[in-house]
């Protein structure tokens, strides 16, 4: 079953610094129809403007990944990490007993554009973790690059869940195959540009949910980049 989750669709929240678009429910945004899909739990659309961000807040029990598409994001947090987080940049912080961090737009002018992901964790009550490693164009180019796993495979950002996300740039004949075990879920974000996923073709936004499907097709991108995430079932 590969079911379409049209970026229209999605919750929206426009509070002036920030401009958000929500895939799940998330804040004020609650639809009992998209709370989760296996353990990811949050992917946020945001737009920062300049001098701008998320004050210093606290998170436990969640993976959170951030992916940078414009601009930079400056990242402080109580372990004493701070970055500058660019394009082509993946970040994860492992909440685990209790973090507070900061992020935020340090431009004098320019938006910031990221993506805001937050995977449920397999283990609870683990200690805080940080990672950020950087994946160039190329790495992703007319292929889906691994960026984020459980177990750090070919060089990706590790988590503390059985899920892998991969990300991928595609135009014109480039094309890739992600095959999904028996019983595992798969999900389909496409960032911008156009693409046709199994047949269906997306837009800037757009998502595919998949279940009981053993193979994720890519095709026919215009100027697309897309996450694709393989993830187990939640109980």
């Amino acid at each position: 079953m590969i079911t379409l989750r049209p970026a229209s669709e999605r919750g929206h929240a426009n509070h002036g610094w920030l401009d958000s678009w929500h895939s799940f429910s998330f804040a004020d945004y609650q639809d009992p129809a998209h709370v989760h899909w296996g353990p990811l739990r949050v992917i946020n659309e945001d737009r920062v403007q300049a001098g701008q961000g998320f004050g210093t807040h606290s998170h436990r029990d969640m993976e959170i990944i951030s992916y940078v598409l414009e601009g930079s994001l400056g990242h402080k947090d109580s372990m004493g990490n701070a970055a500058n987080i660019v394009p082509g940049e993946v970040q994860r912080l492992s909440a685990g007993t209790g973090i507070t961090h900061s992020e935020f737009n340090y431009s004098s002018a320019g938006t910031t554009h990221f993506l805001q992901i937050w995977i449920i964790p397999k283990f609870t009550g683990t200690r805080p973790g940080y990672d950020q490693k950087h994946f160039s164009a190329e790495d992703k180019r007319g292929r889906l690059a691994l960026v984020v796993s459980n177990d750090g495979a070919e060089g990706s950002v590790s988590i503390n869940q059985d899920a892998r996300m991969y990300a991928g740039l595609f135009n014109g004949t480039e094309s890739a195959k992600l095959e999904l075990d028996s019983g595992r879920l798969g999900y389909v974000h496409l960032i911008r540009g156009e693409l046709v996923v199994n047949g269906q073709r997306l837009a800037s936004g757009d998502a595919l949910k998949f279940k009981d499907e053993s193979l994720v097709a890519i095709e026919k991108g215009l100027d697309a980049e897309v996450l694709v995430f393989d993830l187990p079932p939640l109980h």
